[in-house]
């Protein structure tokens, strides 16, 4: 029913910037919030930043004014812009559409990988 698409991740010097993005399709009108979660090796998934169909967003608190969540509703895609990247935001990026209660759709994942 809904199919997400990311793109933009890479290798990037750390302090530098990136722009993911998620390319939403399908039945979308029930769609409660769009999220980034990240999630490197060992560790647990974790939240990046939301956003909800009004428009408030949340942000983890390890990328909190240096990540940005945006959308663009004509092309149904959400965008992350990451600035000052940090080693430690090295991770594979993943789109979630959330309908609320525990339904969920995710797009395939983004390598992003910030070099010291």
């Amino acid at each position: 029913q809904v199919q997400l698409v990311e793109s933009g991740g890479g290798l990037v010097q750390a302090g530098g910037s990136l722009r993911l993005s998620c390319a939403a399709s399908g039945s979308l009108l029930s769609i409660n919030s769009m999220g980034w979660y990240r999630q490197a090796p060992g560790k647990q998934r974790e939240l990046v930043a939301a956003m909800t169909r009004a428009g408030s967003t949340n942000y983890g608190n390890s990328v909190k004014g240096r990540f940005t969540i945006s959308r663009e509703n004509a092309k149904n895609t959400v965008y992350l812009q990451m600035n000052s990247l940090k080693p430690e935001d090295t991770a594979v990026y993943y789109c979630k559409a959330d309908f609320g209660g525990n339904r969920g759709y995710w797009g395939q994942g983004t390598q992003v990988t910030v070099s010291s």
